[in-house]
């Protein structure tokens, strides 16, 4: 468990997701390129066996903005896509209409 303070400390954003491919030599990560408004990150992402970079491009989804850079196969990754688990498939959670990039989650 983490505390309402700890908590509080997680920074979220809608980020739009311009570009996405897949990274060689793995079956399970994506690359994306994602636009927060003011900024632009790559974002390494466990989720080709459920998306392909084409459903990938366009898509508004919620990201955790406030990560350190972690490498993945090599790529830096800026960040974390928010997603659940149904039952062993990935599902995406997006806001019901577009909003503008980098508004910040509350």
């Amino acid at each position: 468990m983490i505390t309402l303070d700890e908590f509080k400390k997680v920074e979220m954003r809608i980020g739009t997701v311009m570009e996405a491919e897949k990274i060689a030599g793995s079956d399970k990560l994506l690359r994306l390129q994602v636009d927060f408004g003011s900024e632009k990150r790559q974002i390494v992402s466990g989720i080709a066996e459920f998306y392909s970079p084409e459903d990938m491009i366009g898509k508004q989804c919620p990201f955790v903005f406030n990560l350190e850079p972690k490498k993945f196969r090599g790529v830096e990754s800026q960040g974390m896509i928010m997603a659940v688990d149904v039952e062993g498939y990935c599902v995406l959670m997006h806001p019901n209409k577009e909003v503008a990039a980098g508004s910040l989650i509350t």
